[in-house]
C-alpha cells in the first residue's frame, strides 16, 4: 500500500474540466515508503522539489507530522484521510487538512462504551509513537470526562516482536483490570491478539475493544482465514460510518470489478479509508474549481530562508513557496459536497460535521454490527442520520447497544476487574481523634477499634473475594484531623479510601463517594428521666415556695401601684381602708 499519495499540481497546470477534475497535472501515486517514516520524509523533500500546490498523503501520523513542517514553510495544502492523530493541530499545522475522523472521536466513542456498561478502569496497550501515545492520551481525557480511568498503559515498539508482545501482555495479566483497549496498527494488531489467545487471556472476564484498525483488516481481507478470525472472537471494533447511498454501492461495485480483473487471489476489499481517500481527491477537485474561480492563479516564489541551504543531493534551495496556498487552503475548508462517504462539510475546527462509528462485535468467522455512536446523540442503535432532525438525547435511557457475544463465548457481560496478582493493599486513612472515640480510636501501631471499625470490617467480610487493606492514622492525636483535608488526600491518590465519623457536606460530595450514611445526623437534647405519681395538681409541682411567695410580693405590688395611680381620681379608689 503506498504510504505517500503526492498529487502534484505543476505550474503549467491549463485548467479545470466541467466536472471540477483537474487537468494536465502531474501526480506521484508510485510513492511508497514501505511505512517508514524516514523513506517518506525523504521522498517528499524530493519531490517537494518540482513545483507543487497541494499534497494527498501521508499515511502515518508519525510522518504527516514532519510533513507537515514542510507543507506550512511552503504554503502547500496537505489533505490526509489516514493521519488521524488528534494532536495535528490546525493551530499548529495551519496547512493539514484532515479528510477523515479524528482519533479524538474514536476514544470518545470508546469511553462512553466503558461507561455504558459500567466499567470504570481499563487497560491500553498501544505503539509507542505519535499516533499511539496521544491516542492513549485522548482516550484518557474522555474516560476522565466519565469519572473513569486508564489504569495501566502497556507501550509496545513501533515494529515489536513476538517476545516484546508476550512481556507486555504477561504484565496485563497481572493487573486487575480485564477491559483491554488495544490501539494499535492493522500490522501488529492480529500478532497481539494472537498471543493473548495462546495465554488464554481471551477467555470468560476479559474484553477487547479494539480501534480501528482491526475493521480496516476485516473489510480489506475479507473473508479473513478462519484461524485469523478465531483470535478475534468477541473483540468488539469500530469503524468510521459511511451512511448507505446508491453512489456508494456503484462504486464497491465498480471498485469489486476492477481488483478482480487484476488481481489472481480474488477482488481486493475496501475499508472506509479507501472511501475516504476518493472522497478527498474530489474535494480537492472541487477546492481548485473554487480557486481558479476565484481569480487564483499558479505562481511560486523563492524561499528566502531555503537559499542559504545549498548542496547536497536534496536540492533543498529548488523548494519554492506557493504564492495562492492561502487561497486554496480557504477554498478547500469552504467545500460542500457530498460524496461516497456522505455529506462533507468542515467545521469550525477543521472536522467533519456529525462524526460517527459503527461498533462491531466479531463473532464465529464473521462480525456483526451491534449500534452505532455520533458525537450528536451518543450510542444508538438506529443509523445516526435518522437521529440529526431530533434534538440531541445523550440521557442514559437513551444509549442502547444489541447484545454482545464477549470472548468465551458468552453473552453476560463480564464484571471488568479481578483481584490482581500482583495487587497491593488498600491504604485506607482513619482520623486519629481527641473526642468521641467510641466511633474510631488507634489503639496501637496501625490497629484500631471502634463502632466505624467494626461497621468497615462486617461490609468487607460479606465481599465475595479477598480485599487486602491496612489501616493509617491521620492526625497528631492532639487536635482532632480535619475531614476535609482526608477527603482531599483520597483525590490526590494517597489513600484509596477512608473509615471514620466523616460528615456529609456538599462540598466533600463533589471530590469522593460516601456510603450510605449508618449514623444519624442532627441536634438532640439528653435529659435525665425521673419517674413520679401523677394526680390532678401536678400542674402545681413546678411552683416551689420560693415562686410562691414571690407571686404574693408582685401581687400586692401591683395592687398598690395601680392603687396610687388611681386614688386621685376614681372615686372607687376612696373608700375607707
Amino acid at each position: 500500500m503506498n504510504t505517500l499519495l503526492l498529487l502534484a499540481l505543476m505550474v503549467f497546470c491549463h485548467g479545470i474540466s466541467s466536472y471540477g477534475v483537474v487537468t494536465n497535472v502531474s501526480t506521484r501515486p508510485d510513492v511508497d515508503s514501505s511505512y517508514s517514516g524516514f523513506l517518506g520524509i525523504v521522498e517528499t523533500l524530493q519531490f517537494m522539489e518540482k513545483d507543487t500546490v497541494a499534497i494527498i498523503g501521508p499515511q502515518l501520523s508519525v510522518t504527516a507530522h514532519v510533513v507537515s513542517h514542510i507543507a506550512n514553510e511552503l504554503q502547500v495544502p496537505l489533505l490526509s484521510y489516514s493521519a488521524t492523530d488528534s494532536t495535528l493541530s490546525p493551530l499548529q499545522f495551519p496547512f493539514f487538512v484532515r479528510t477523515s475522523h479524528s482519533d479524538l472521536f474514536q476514544m470518545a466513542a470508546i469511553a462512553e462504551i466503558v461507561d455504558h456498561y459500567g466499567w470504570k478502569e481499563v487497560i491500553a496497550i498501544y505503539v509507542d509513537d505519535d499516533q499511539g501515545r496521544n491516542g492513549v492520551a485522548a482516550l484518557g481525557d474522555k474516560l476522565a470526562e466519565r469519572r473513569c480511568k486508564i489504569s495501566y498503559k502497556a507501550p509496545m515498539p513501533p515494529e515489536p516482536t513476538r517476545d516484546n508482545v508476550t512481556d507486555v501482555l504477561v504484565k496485563v495479566a497481572l493487573t486487575e483490570s480485564r477491559i483491554i483497549v488495544l490501539h494499535t496498527y492493522a500490522g501488529q494488531g492480529p500478532e497481539v491478539l494472537n498471543v493473548a489467545k495462546y495465554l488464554g487471556m481471551m477467555a470468560t472476564g476479559y474484553v477487547w475493544i479494539a480501534t480501528n484498525w482491526l475493521s480496516t483488516i476485516l473489510d480489506t481481507n475479507s473473508p479473513v482465514a478462519s484461524d485469523v478470525m478465531n483470535d478475534f472472537e468477541g473483540v468488539i471494533t469500530l469503524r468510521m460510518y459511511t451512511p448507505d447511498s446508491e453512489v456508494k454501492r456503484k462504486f464497491v461495485s465498480r471498485w469489486s470489478n476492477l481488483t478482480r480483473a487484476k488481481s489472481t487471489n480474488g477482488s481486493f476489499g475496501l475499508s472506509t479509508y479507501g472511501l475516504y481517500a476518493y472522497d478527498t481527491v474530489w474535494l480537492l477537485a472541487h477546492a481548485i474549481d473554487a480557486f481558479f474561480n476565484q481569480g487564483g492563479i499558479i505562481s511560486f516564489s523563492n524561499d528566502s530562508r531555503l537559499t542559504d541551504v545549498q548542496g547536497g543531493s536534496l536540492n533543498l534551495d529548488a523548494m519554492n513557496i506557493f504564492d495562492g496556498g492561502k487561497l486554496l487552503l480557504k477554498s478547500i475548508l469552504q467545500v460542500n459536497m457530498t460524496g461516497i462517504t456522505g455529506p462533507i462539510n468542515f467545521t469550525s475546527d477543521r472536522n467533519f460535521i456529525y462524526p460517527a462509528f459503527e461498533v462491531i462485535n466479531v463473532v464465529g468467522t464473521g462480525f456483526r454490527r451491534i449500534g452505532y455512536w455520533s458525537n450528536y446523540s451518543g450510542l444508538s442503535l438506529v443509523p445516526p442520520e435518522m437521529l440529526y432532525t431530533s434534538p440531541p438525547n445523550r440521557s442514559s435511557a437513551s444509549q442502547r447497544l444489541s447484545f454482545i457475544i464477549w470472548p468465551g463465548e458468552t453473552t453476560q457481560r463480564p464484571r471488568g476487574w479481578v483481584f490482581p496478582n500482583n495487587g497491593r493493599e488498600l491504604r485506607i486513612g482513619v482520623p486519629k481523634r481527641v473526642s468521641f472515640q467510641e466511633m474510631v480510636s488507634e489503639v496501637g501501631s496501625d490497629m484500631f477499634k471502634g463502632y466505624c471499625i467494626d461497621v468497615f470490617t462486617a461490609a468487607v467480610n460479606l465481599l465475595p473475594y479477598a480485599v487486602p487493606y491496612k489501616l493509617f492514622p491521620f492526625g497528631d492525636g492532639r487536635n482532632n484531623p480535619s475531614g476535609t483535608d482526608l477527603v482531599q488526600l483520597i483525590t490526590t491518590g494517597f489513600y484509596d479510601a477512608a473509615i471514620g465519623d466523616i460528615a456529609i457536606i456538599t462540598n466533600r460530595t463533589r471530590i469522593v463517594d460516601f456510603t450510605q450514611p449508618y449514623i444519624e445526623s442532627g441536634l438532640v437534647v439528653v435529659a435525665p428521666v425521673r419517674k413520679s405519681n401523677s394526680s390532678a395538681w401536678a400542674f402545681l409541682r413546678p411552683f416551689t415556695l420560693q415562686m410562691w411567695g414571690t407571686t404574693a410580693i408582685f401581687f400586692l405590688i401591683v395592687g398598690a401601684v395601680v392603687w396610687i395611680l388611681e386614688h386621685r381620681i376614681n372615686d372607687e379608689f376612696r373608700g375607707p381602708p
